[in-house]
């Protein structure tokens, strides 16, 4: 990233291109320029230039530089060369020339570069390539002699700067060629390196133009096409940068002030003067240039390291790299170069103490991630381990502003919306690489928390650093085109791990999938090296048992296993190889099988090797350890030694010498002679190069080779063998993934962070008091809601709102004076309350157990007064506002219980207004002091932040909630409402409970399409209520009325609920009689008004019963009686009387007609219900049987005999005998109408009741009957109605039974029980019956008539 150029204190920028003064018009006015430069340059060189003159005459004496300073004036003005194209490079030459002269004084110089500089500007657009070239030449020979003031120096050195500044910057620039390029660059940087002895302005003017110089070569990078015909097509060799001094730069400073260098000199055989054309500058002069840069960072192995120049080196590195952007991918020399020398020796200085350096080296790494990542994955993978996760932690030995500037760095990666992702994909789902984005994300959430200390910019920062992925990854999901499937990763079978590839990189179809196989895999081998690191074969057992090893295990995968996975025991590692089992000698060949040592040198590949375990104390293990190396490296470079054995020998050696070296207890350290004399003639009897014995003895010196590595997953610094093992890694790793900006591996990353990150955001906004600090981490809070919505991730949610509930302090119990003022002084509880029921409002579908909390802080608020009127309300309240009356009074709102009287005490004003007025009151008993403008203004933001919350909307819109988080939803109400107890509980208590009723009624109300999801929990807590209470209180008031309004509200709707919605109100009928006559008027008027408007939706017979009896029981309630009965009226008279209810309607106009409450005008009226009824019974008996009558089975009549005629027969006989005959006037008329009913029903159904098993009993029923009726006396003798009656009716029966064959006496042996019994009642009531219907030859009994069934049960029973 690019950084805007610092102005001097006079606010010019000495390198901002100067503007070009317009050309002249004409080449007259071009001509009059030239000249007066010239006349410029010949003043000062008269004055100071030193040459022979001659008294007689000094024209003849003229210096050749004055000479042709002269001759320029004259071709100026000369005609035919003020039309010629050569006339701007002609113009240049005697410039040069003196630029040139080693007899030039400073003075003549400056001035010519000057010149030189108005030329180029009057006539740049027309100066060709060539003429640029000279002027590099010139300038980079530049000669003047010595002993100049140090001023004119500088000023002499400032114009050479400005001349190549300007020939860089002419439109003919690409036409300078790689050669001049590089010189001028080359020229810019000697002046640099002089300059640290000279003047400040001559040393930040000279490192701006060096610093310009490359942004101008680098800048034509993206413009330049392939790479390969580029560096094939340039035929000019380049003699290079001059890298000779100690500073990595070499200058010749002769005695006579000249600046010249072996590579400024020209050559003679120039491609100007040889005709052949220059390629214009490219990737050759670029390789060069960044090569040379590179080289300047190897001063850090220099003795007295000066932090100057590697800081300048990599600020012009960073500048190269801003302006040559992606497109240094395309030329391998250019990328080779990023890859390996540059980011080694970024890896060197990243370490540094210093802070600038290691900000720049920062810079340079984020630069290089946004252009080249894709080809630079390990060694991303390999700053981020050994610098950013190294430096950030105080553990590891680095400074605070060290942290700070590696904070700093990572929190700018963070700001790269899918850098985390990208890392997550190549990195942690790689088996062979680092988790770099668990560790980073570990780094960030652990910095951030303020352990024992007070909250600092470190933790700040690092909190950014977090809301940034978490932004990032929220910003994703506003990319996504829908939600990504995810299924579970598993393996079926065994597959080689190591050896699994992907198909197709560029496409998230494919490269998703096998990423997150990959994590799931690397997981479970983490998981097995736990296992291995406690009992090695349990940990083999466990892998077989996951499908990561086979059934039968082979030495290559056990050999992977070692070689891949991260986090095994070393010293178990290396106990296991250096065993001598068969199978673990085969182990041990095939894990050296893994390693690459290829153009490697021995002690390099012997340390790489001995890194990934520890080398076995015993010579034995030692011994099969080193030979597998040895067979391996001699594999691979069979070139380096005569045998295998030598490579062997050669090892041991080793070995043998970085003990003698690095221990200790070693007084007498081998020589270099020693250990040359000991590896004579071990290279097949010769002796190896001395020169490489050399320079082996000296490497194991410098650094030693640990035959102890570090365990587990550190931080160590980049080694140089490690260096070259990354780079060869770097070769064979699979691409690096790009991501699309989709949430496809999201899910995954965040179940990783959420827990940390969560609490760490909460640690920072509960220490801090800055509202900027406090705002981050609201963001922070709604981005992890997002991200936990989106991908479900209930838990994470719950967790947020657990957090979130905290800092509200409302689930603070302490007893605060005002906690209205409090809460509205506290900028902290605010932010939290808001951002709590934002989230509940945005996400509250995947809400579960968090509701709980949620609804901890509704009911504080609501104890203190706070919630907003229509919190409780559902959406039909205005709809119901105003309802019909029952009995001229208005009928009880079904939406709200306001207009119901509350048994105890009422409550005070409630809501935020309410507590403003109590406030604000002069007038109340206790005089309290008239409210400060704090109070008034916290009451004000409290009013704020309460309407900005929405509360009301949670239940409002619960109708959106998807179905488990309403049901968690209704849970939490349940449950926060407490348990009923039969005890009177606290105001503060029955309080709650009937507010959080008031939700969930609400909520079930709203939620009519979905009630049988609530359904039930409703319905038990309601009957938890009803059945727990004795007394009359505001909590079974509101669920007794809660439930007839879900009653009410649900009939029309829910027509396949109704029978479970009538049951429910069976609870009135189980209220407490204290309770059930506190509330039986509204009750029922309550109940009439859901039979008047839902009596065409009560279909069954059960739910009739429920609503008829709850109607029939204020019968004998003076102050319900008068609405039920009216309710009776309408379901019998106003069309709704059924089949289904009939019995129960009947019954209940019964107990009207019987009830002494009321006038005696009702009774009549329930007696005129009663008589109207019979209509209907006969519609319905034609609408079942048509005009033959209701067709019933013979079974139903002989129990309609049973409980109807009889029992109508047995109840009148008893009032006739029992009762006073004042009661019943008309008495003798009713047993006759009686009597003629049970006769002609009788005569009617007898073919039916014939078949009848019971037919005897039933028979002898109707005789008993008729006997008892007939001695029955009335106002004191026998009624002779009755006795002219029954006779007649007897005798009919008797004639209809003889006729149908059903009384005859058989003339079987033993009697007939039917005859004798029937003739014994008989005789009782008249005793000529026999001899009358029967005479003597008709008492046998006809063939086809069988005897009725049951006679031998009546006999018996007789």
């Amino acid at each position: 990233m690019g950084r805007p150029r610092m102005l001097n204190a006079g606010g010019i920028d000495p390198i901002a291109e100067e503007p070009h003064p317009p050309r002249a018009a004409d080449p007259a006015a071009l001509a009059c320029a030239i000249s007066a430069e010239a006349s410029a340059v010949l003043a000062v060189m008269r004055r100071s230039l030193r040459h022979p003159r001659a008294a007689a005459d000094d024209a003849a004496a003229d210096h050749p530089l004055v000479s042709s300073l002269k001759a320029l004036r004259r071709l100026a003005f000369a005609p035919a060369a003020a039309a010629s194209p050569s006339l701007p490079a002609a113009a240049l030459r005697p410039f040069l020339d003196a630029v040139r002269s080693e007899e030039a004084n400073a003075a003549v110089t400056s001035a010519s570069l000057a010149a030189l500089h108005e030329v180029m500007a009057l006539t740049g657009r027309s100066l060709p390539g060539s003429a640029l070239r000279e002027v590099v030449d010139a300038v980079a020979s530049c000669r003047f002699e010595a002993g100049a003031e140090a001023a004119a120096e500088e000023a002499v050195l400032m114009r050479m700067l400005q001349a190549l500044l300007a020939c860089l910057r002419a439109p003919a620039a690409p036409a300078l060629g790689d050669q001049h390029v590089c010189t001028a660059v080359n020229t810019c940087f000697r002046v640099v390196h002089q300059a640290a002895a000279k003047g400040e302005l001559l040393q930040r003017f000279s490192r701006h133009a060096m610093h310009e110089l490359v942004r101008l070569v680098f800048a034509r990078l993206p413009l330049i096409g392939g790479a390969d015909a580029e560096d094939a097509t340039v035929k000019p060799e380049m003699s290079g940068m001059d890298k000779n001094h100690p500073f990595g730069i070499g200058q010749m400073e002769n005695g006579n002030g000249s600046y010249a260098s072996e590579a400024g000199i020209p050559d003679e055989n120039s491609a100007d003067e040889s005709g052949l054309s220059v390629e214009p500058y490219g990737i050759p002069c670029m390789v060069e240039i960044f090569h040379f840069l590179c080289s300047l960072l190897n001063v850090a192995e220099q003795i007295g390291f000066d932090e100057d120049l590697p800081l300048f080196a990599l600020k012009l590195i960073n500048s190269a790299i801003e302006l040559g952007g992606s497109a240094i991918a395309k030329h391998p020399k250019l990328l080779s170069l990023v890859q390996d020398e540059l980011f080694r020796n970024l890896m060197q200085f990243g370490l540094s103490i210093s802070p600038l350096i290691l900000s720049m080296v920062c810079s340079i790494v984020l630069n290089l991630y946004h252009h080249l990542r894709s080809e630079l994955k390990m060694q991303l993978e390999a700053f981020f381990c050994c610098i950013i996760l190294r430096l950030s932690q105080p553990r590891f030995g680095a400074t605070y502003h060290q942290q700070e500037v590696a904070m700093e760095a990572l929190v700018d990666f963070c700001r790269l919306k899918n850098f985390m992702v990208e890392m997550y994909a190549n990195l942690d789902c790689d088996i062979t690489c680092r988790n770099v984005f668990e560790e980073l994300a570990n780094l960030l959430s652990k910095s951030a928390f303020p352990i024992n200390c007070p909250l600092s910019s470190m933790h700040i920062l690092a909190l950014e650093g977090l809301i940034a992925v978490i932004q990032g990854m929220a910003d994703r999901i506003g990319n996504a085109t829908s939600r990504p499937e995810l299924r579970p990763v598993e393996l079926d079978e065994y597959a080689p791990f190591w050896t699994v590839k992907c198909e197709n990189f560029s496409d998230p179809q494919h490269w998703v999938k096998f990423v997150r196989q990959r994590k799931y895999v690397k997981r479970r081998l983490m998981i097995g090296a736990d296992h291995f690191n406690r009992d090695p074969k349990k940990g083999l057992e466990f892998l077989q048992g996951n499908h990561l090893l086979p059934e039968k295990l082979d030495p290559q995968s056990v050999a992977c296993f070692f070689r891949f996975t991260a986090g095994l025991d070393k010293n178990l590692v290396g106990d296991f190889l250096g065993n001598h089992d068969e199978f673990c000698v085969q182990v041990l060949h095939e894990f050296a099988q893994t390693f690459d040592f290829e153009e490697m040198n021995l002690d390099t590949a012997l340390r790489l090797f001995l890194e990934t375990f520890r080398l076995p104390g015993e010579s034995q293990k030692i011994q099969r350890v080193l030979e597998a190396f040895s067979d391996r490296y001699y594999e691979q470079a069979p070139q380096a030694f005569a045998n295998k054995d030598t490579a062997l020998l050669l090892s041991y050696s080793i070995i043998m010498l970085n003990t003698d070296q690095h221990n200790m207890q070693v007084k007498k350290k081998m020589t270099e002679e020693d250990f040359i004399k000991n590896n004579r003639n071990i290279n097949g009897g010769n002796d190896l190069p001395r020169e490489m014995l050399s320079e082996l003895y000296h490497a194991i010196c410098r650094n030693e080779i640990k035959t102890t590595p570090e365990q587990g997953m550190g931080y160590s610094e980049m080694s140089p063998s490690r260096w070259i093992d990354l780079m060869r890694k770097s070769k064979s790793t699979p691409p690096y993934i790009v991501s699309d900006s989709q949430p496809v591996l999201d899910h995954d990353m965040f179940a990783i962070m959420s827990g940390p990150t969560i609490a760490a955001i909460a640690v920072v906004f509960d220490h801090s008091e800055h509202e900027e600090v406090l705002l981050t981490c609201v963001d922070g809070f709604l981005g992890i809601a997002k991200i936990s919505a989106f991908h479900h991730l209930e838990d994470v949610l719950d967790d947020l709102v657990v957090s979130l509930c905290k800092f509200t302090t409302l689930l603070n119990t302490s007893l605060v004076e005002e906690p209205v003022t409090a809460f509205g002084d506290d900028l902290k509880a605010r932010l939290a309350t808001e951002t709590l029921f934002t989230i509940a409002n945005r996400y509250g579908d995947y809400i579960r157990t968090g509701w709980r909390n949620v609804l901890d802080c509704i009911l504080r608020l609501h104890k203190l007064g706070l919630l907003p009127a229509r919190v409780a309300s559902d959406a039909a309240d205005d709809s119901e506002a105003s309802m019909e009356t029952v009995q001229g009074k208005p009928a009880p709102s079904s939406i709200s219980t306001s207009h119901i009287p509350v048994m105890g005490t009422p409550r005070k004003s409630s809501g935020l207004m309410g507590r403003f007025s109590q406030l604000l009151s002069l007038d109340s008993e206790e005089p309290r002091s008239q409210p400060t403008e704090q109070q008034l203004a916290a009451h004000q933001r409290t009013l704020q932040t309460i309407q900005k919350c929405r509360i009301d909307s949670i239940f409002t819109e619960s109708k959106f909630l998807q179905p488990d988080s309403l049901l968690q939803l209704a849970r939490a109400l349940i449950w926060a409402a407490g348990r009923p107890q039969k005890v009177a509980s606290s105001p503060d208590d029955e309080d709650t409970a009937v507010f959080c009723l008031e939700l969930l009624i609400a909520i079930t109300l709203n939620n009519r399409d979905r009630i049988v999801l609530l359904w039930q929990g409703v319905y038990e807590h309601i009957a938890n209520i009803v059945q727990s209470t004795v007394m009359p209180c505001a909590l079974v008031e509101k669920a007794i009325f809660g439930l007839l309004r879900i009653c009410q509200r649900l009939l029309p709707y829910k027509e396949n609920l109704a029978d479970e919605l009538l049951r429910s109100l069976q609870l009135v009928l189980k209220l407490d009689a204290r309770v059930a006559d506190a509330y039986c008027e509204n009750i029922t008027q309550e109940v009439a008004r859901l039979v008047k408007a839902n009596a065409g939706h009560i279909k069954s017979q059960m739910g009739w019963r429920t609503v008829v009896l709850l109607l029939s029981i204020t019968a004998r309630h003076p102050d319900a009686s008068g609405v039920g009965f009216e309710a009776i009226m309408f379901i019998m008279s106003e069309g709704h009387l059924s089949k289904s209810n009939y019995p129960f309607c009947i019954e209940a106009s019964r107990q009207f007609a019987e009830s002494r409450v009321g006038l005696t005008e009702r009774s009549i009226r329930a007696l005129d219900l009663m008589a109207d009824s019979v209509s209907n019974l006969a519609r319905w008996s034609q609408d079942t049987q048509g005009p033959e009558g209701i067709c019933l089975q013979s079974s139903t009549w002989s129990h309609a005999f049973d409980l109807v005629i009889f029992a109508l027969l047995d109840d009148l006989l008893e009032i006739g005998q029992n009762h006073s005959q004042k009661d019943y006037r008309n008495m003798e008329g009713s047993l006759v109408l009686a009597m003629k009913l049970v006769a002609k029903v009788y005569l009617q159904l007898l073919p039916d009741l014939f078949g009848l098993s019971s037919f005897c009993k039933l028979w002898l029923g109707v005789l008993s009957r008729m006997e008892k009726y007939i001695k029955i006396k009335v106002r004191g003798k026998r009624s002779d109605k009755l006795q002219e009656l029954i006779p007649e009716l007897l005798r009919s029966i008797l004639v209809a039974m003889k006729s149908r064959g059903i009384l005859a006496k058989r003339s079987t042996i033993g009697g007939d029980s039917l005859w004798e019994l029937t003739w014994l009642h008989v005789n009782n009531i008249s005793m000529g019956f026999q001899s009358e219907v029967f005479p003597s030859q008709e008492y046998e009994q006809p063939n086809n008539v069988s005897s009725p069934r049951g006679v031998n049960n009546v006999e018996a029973q007789n």
